[in-house]
């Protein structure tokens, strides 16, 4: 490449980019952030005119008049400005819009998957022009949603409550979420039994674990026994019984590695193996990808772009991980593979998520990112590596136990399996959940001992509520969303108060997501389709790969959406959606009152409203336990401003402590539980359990304000005392991470 004097202007959307890129490039390039999106539809207005081919309205938010300003000046004086930004459909859209901004006389596009130097010279090298067609697949997506939006949501007010949102994907995914919710409603669990022994050869033989698998020749199924009584009569023939080996067989099989890492298949890696939600994956990606600063190296951009559906790894880290493998392993334990990517949108010129260096292990890293940033960095690397290395063999062994009388009626089948690993493979960086059983040695013909014999009950469970990773899953089966949608529809339905994160981090539909999702589903079907919606993003990705018309693929959906939207706006009554009547009398009023659908929830309310605003929660019915805790609660309790009896109540942020005198007297008192462990920094207090304000739970000291002592996990208490226990490496809190998952508190210690 020609260096010389011309100042060139590049432009990225970030600070943390563009101090990673200077140290890549001389100083005849001026590298500025444009802070992301320089132009956008108006906050305020639809933004979109509908009749003139649904031509979009952009504007420069105030927030953003500033920074535009000063590139307006910068691209004055430079010889050519570069446009830096990612390189997806958002990225390009972004370049367009500093292009439409700046007006500059000599403009350039580059894209690079990771912020190396050898990648950004490479760039500069191969510059292009914008491609409209990326910019106009963005355009669609964002004029689309701003359609439904703006024309949906208002209806929901109208109709439901105010404060409520509709969106193309967020619609669909909600749907999925109260369809589960719905599933384990009506779930009904059914009971079942299986059988299991122990056997032995010698008394001092390990002892063989199997389980019941044929009666005869019937092969069992789950349901194949289902009441006490045929439990017990198995069980009682198989303790009169004598036992012998049947048949070994043994297989030989491999386990493949899986691809590197997607979008869509990190976020659900890091939600089921580090507990991460699909924003929070995204944003601590984001900063591995624009640059840590890693002391003498400088600000170090450590892993490709994280917004990707292509499993591509570049021909240059291939080598790279080659050697890296061989190097820590051995020559044996390399496999260089290139893997498809099913997607049918999937842009194949990107690559899969992957660490920029290959050679840049987690373990150099640990004293420099957080716990956090080290977590999914050690992820990332190791999923990019296993793919490259060999295959997994493993020996399966299964032996099959039979009664052995001559005179047996009833032939019993028990079956146990064992698993070995011969040869670890990728296994060794990236182990699965399964674990060797180690079956001792046996030959056909054998007699065994019983050792134990025990019917087991159990009971169907109903399908678990979505998490993070499962939705996402789904969503990309359904062929709904992209890469860079994932995670913002899942903090929309939580931010919109549509879905809770219940405690076990799996989403919860509240009252108020069944009631939208219901009316969406019947008058708007097309909306919350999963075929329809699917088949939306191949237009889009049409767009995008084939330059199709986006303004007509925008009217073909439009046209008939807005006129059944016009059609519902007459044919439904509010009443007949919100409103539920009781046999309740207002107590102000003697007015009838009825259920109404709020924001919140259901409450009970007036019907003589406006003239009277009497408005009462409802109460949800107690259970024993409910009773018990309640009473519980109150025991010990007495008003502190007029010595009267306190009683449970529930608000919009939980149980609280109320004066049964109210409204004479107000006093209220919060629920604290007491873990009844010593606050570790006063030493007079206790920890109890607190919410935050957006609702998460902590532990905290009760003498707070004075004592501010405060953790997000719940402390462990010491066996032999009422204090908190201490870590061996560092003297700091021990905190419960998961069920039964001890853990220092201290991010920066490697017990943590």
């Amino acid at each position: 490449m020609c260096w010389d004097d011309n100042m060139n202007l590049l432009i990225v959307e970030s600070p943390t980019k563009a101090k990673t890129i200077s140290r890549f490039l001389d100083k005849s390039y001026t590298i500025k952030s444009s802070y992301g999106h320089v132009r956008d539809l108006p906050r305020r207005q639809m933004g979109v005119d509908i009749e003139k081919n649904f031509e979009p309205k952009y504007v420069i938010p105030d927030k953003n008049k500033a920074v535009v300003a000063e590139l307006i000046k910068l691209s004055k004086k430079a010889d050519t400005v570069y446009y830096a930004t990612d390189e997806d459909r958002e990225g390009e859209a972004i370049a367009w819009h500093l292009s439409k901004a700046l007006k500059a006389k000599k403009e350039k596009r580059i894209t690079f998957h990771e912020i190396t130097e050898s990648a950004i010279k490479d760039a500069l090298e191969h510059s292009r022009d914008i491609d409209i067609n990326l910019v106009n697949a963005q355009q669609a997506r964002r004029v689309l949603d701003r359609l439904v939006g703006y024309e949906l949501s208002p209806f929901l007010w109208r109709k439901i409550t105010k404060g409520l949102s509709a969106g193309r994907v967020q619609s669909v995914a909600l749907r999925l979420i109260v369809e589960r919710e719905r599933e384990i409603q009506d779930f009904k669990s059914e009971e079942y039994w299986t059988i299991e022994g122990e056997f032995t050869k010698t008394k001092t033989s390990n002892p063989i674990s199997a389980k019941l698998y044929k009666i005869d020749d019937d092969v069992l199924e789950k349901f194949s026994i289902t009441k006490d009584k045929d439990a017990k009569k198995i069980t009682n023939d198989l303790e009169k019984s004598k036992f012998k080996i049947d048949s070994i067989e043994k297989k030989e099989s491999k386990r493949t590695p899986p691809p590197p890492f997607i979008t869509s298949t990190l976020q659900q890696e890091a939600n089921k193996k580090l507990g991460f939600s699909s924003k929070q994956t995204m944003l601590i990606a984001q900063q591995l990808y624009e640059g840590i600063e890693l002391g003498k190296e400088g600000q170090v951009g450590l892993i490709t772009y994280m917004r990707t559906d292509s499993v591509n790894l570049s021909g240059q880290f291939l080598n790279d991980a080659v050697k890296t493998i061989t190097k820590e392993f051995g020559e044996k334990y390399s496999q260089v593979r290139k893997f498809k990517t099913k997607s049918k949108g999937a842009q194949e010129a990107h690559e899969a998520v992957r660490p920029a260096e290959a050679r840049r292990a987690p373990e150099s890293l640990k004293n420099i990112l957080n716990n956090q940033q080290l977590k999914l960095y050690e992820l990332i690397w190791k999923r990019a590596m296993a793919s490259q290395m060999s295959d997994a063999k493993i020996s399966n062994t299964t032996i099959n136990i039979v009664n052995n009388q001559k005179n047996a009626t009833t032939l019993y089948t028990l079956r146990a399996n064992g698993m070995i690993i011969n040869f670890a493979g990728f296994l060794k960086i990236y182990p699965d959940l399964q674990k060797e059983s180690v079956l001792p040695r046996v030959n056909e013909k054998d007699k065994l001992d019983l050792e134990k014999i025990e019917p087991l009950q159990h009971f169907t469970e109903p399908p678990a509520r979505f998490s993070d990773a499962s939705l996402v899953k789904i969503l990309e089966e359904h062929g709904i969303g992209r890469p860079s949608t994932y995670a913002p529809t899942i903090s929309t339905l939580i931010d919109r108060k549509y879905v809770e994160r219940l405690q076990n981090r799996r989403l919860g539909p509240t009252e108020i997501a069944f009631v939208v999702n219901d009316l969406l589903v019947k008058h708007f079907p097309r909306i919350v389709d999963f075929e329809f919606t699917a088949k939306m993003e191949e237009d889009l990705d049409e767009i995008a790969s084939k330059g199709k018309d986006w303004a007509k693929i925008i009217k073909n959906f439009y046209e008939p959406f807005k006129k059944n939207l016009m059609k519902k706006d007459k044919e439904i009554d509010k009443k007949e959606i919100t409103e539920e009547k009781t046999e309740r009398v207002c107590d102000k009023c003697n007015s009838p009152m009825v259920i109404k659908m709020g924001r919140y929830g259901k409450f009970y309310a007036c019907t003589a409203f406006p003239k009277c605003k009497n408005a009462q929660p409802i109460k949800k019915e107690m259970t024993e336990e409910d009773v018990a805790e309640n009473k519980e609660l109150t025991a010990k309790e007495k008003c502190e401003n007029c010595g009267g009896e306190m009683e449970v109540k529930e608000g919009r942020f939980g149980k609280y402590l109320a004066c049964k005198k109210y409204p004479e007297c107000k006093y209220t008192k919060s629920i604290v539980k007491s873990l009844e462990i010593k606050c570790p920094e006063c030493g007079k207090g206790e920890i109890v359990e607190r919410r935050s304000k957006r609702g998460r739970k902590f532990y905290g000291c009760d003498k707070f304000p004075k004592c501010k002592y405060a953790l997000w996990y719940r402390p462990v208490k010491r066996e032999d005392s009422d204090e908190i226990a201490k870590c061996d490496k560092c003297n700091s809190a021990l905190v419960y991470k998961g069920k039964d998952n001890i853990k220092c508190s201290n991010k920066d210690c490697e017990e943590a």
